[in-house]
């Protein structure tokens, strides 16, 4: 476990949800843990809708004073930089979709990378439409990668179809996560699925990290 892991990955892929519940994992071993909320792109998908969740497990939420609002600024938190300068502080970073939402890195990866104490993880969803396929997920790979700035370190196999998502889906996927893995060079950390279809794939998944499914998030229909 790094210090300071990064969920980043193509709009939609379900960086949140994840972000959620690495959180909470990272809990369960460290006493001081953070979730950041540096989406600027999507409002609409918050950590903050989980607050409830965090705050039962000590979890600090570092988000911006108009998530949740009726403002739609991307503003980013006022005291992101305790992800930088607490080093005591175990800490999960949900940044926004694509190249864009990574520019915001910008101004946290010089600390960053001076500590080198980091995961910077691609979430993968071979059922979103512009990373159906290896190639084209590699390509938003590099473009994401090219704007943050700090190279990636792994990936996590997020491919589902919401709520419709079946053990079959799971597996069907992957083929694409060791193709992306093989064409970007770079390990398979895991592949999360919603804790129901997790019971079935208990022995055929390497890696399988069940993902408990925020409210917010059923009601969306997104995992």
């Amino acid at each position: 476990m790094k210090r300071i892991t990064m969920i980043l990955g193509h709009y939609g892929s379900g960086k949140t949800n994840i972000a959620v519940n690495l959180a909470a994992a990272y809990r369960k071993e460290r006493e001081r843990v953070a979730i950041a909320d540096l989406d600027i792109v999507n409002p609409y998908f918050r950590t903050k809708d989980s607050m409830d969740f965090l705050q039962e497990r000590g979890i600090r939420l570092i988000v911006s004073d108009y998530a949740n609002t009726n403002l739609d600024i991307p503003a980013l938190p006022q005291d992101m930089y305790a992800v930088t300068d607490d080093k005591g502080l175990t800490c999960v970073l949900d940044i926004g979709g694509d190249d864009r939402g990574a520019l915001v890195l910008g101004r946290l990866r010089p600390g960053i990378l001076e500590e080198n104490d980091y995961e910077n993880l691609l979430v993968i969803n071979r059922f979103r439409p512009l990373t159906a396929d290896a190639a084209s997920t590699v390509e938003v790979m590099r473009e994401i990668e090219l704007a943050s700035g700090i190279p990636f370190t792994g990936i996590i196999n997020n491919s589902n179809l919401g709520a419709e998502t079946t053990a079959e889906d799971v597996l069907s996927s992957l083929s694409y996560a060791k193709e992306v893995s093989k064409l970007a060079s770079l390990p398979i950390r895991m592949t999360t699925v919603k804790e129901d279809v997790a019971k079935q794939l208990i022995g055929k998944v390497d890696g399988l990290f069940p993902l408990t499914l925020q409210p917010n998030f059923i009601e969306k229909k997104i995992q």
